[in-house]
């Protein structure tokens, strides 16, 4: 059974935070990955997106967590990829969101590496 840290049906909810953060900063190409059905799954979703510049990435990872602590307290238990902001990975146990720069998100094919997830595109709403 996987840790969690605000519980399991909390992360459906969890979800819609960070893509209200993301959303926020005009994060670009919402994905979020269902991995809960994958026997070889480190969490239950992914949620990936892009910004345009290192700046925005940045920004939008900063929005995520400030979003996230204000409407569950919960900050997550590892930020990588800040010095360079070209992947900037937060981990919050069930939910890991992946912020990319643009030019960098085509190389890692995220989506294609987890092709057996269920994977849901959210509308870029700007």
């Amino acid at each position: 059974m996987k840790k969690t840290q605000i519980g399991e049906q909390g992360s459906d909810e969890l979800v819609s935070h960070i893509v209200e953060g993301i959303r926020d900063k005009k994060g670009h190409d919402i994905v979020t990955l269902n991995l809960m059905k994958l026997d070889n799954a480190v969490c239950d979703y992914f949620v990936i997106c892009h910004g345009n510049s290192d700046i925005q990435v940045e920004a939008i990872a900063d929005s995520v967590e400030d979003y996230v602590k204000k409407k569950t307290n919960a900050k997550p238990i590892n930020v990588e990829g800040v010095d360079n902001a070209e992947w900037i990975l937060l981990d919050y146990f069930d939910v890991v969101v992946h912020v990319f720069l643009k030019s960098k998100r085509p190389f890692y094919q995220l989506e294609e590496v987890w092709a057996d997830a269920t994977a849901t595109s959210l509308e870029d709403i700007y």
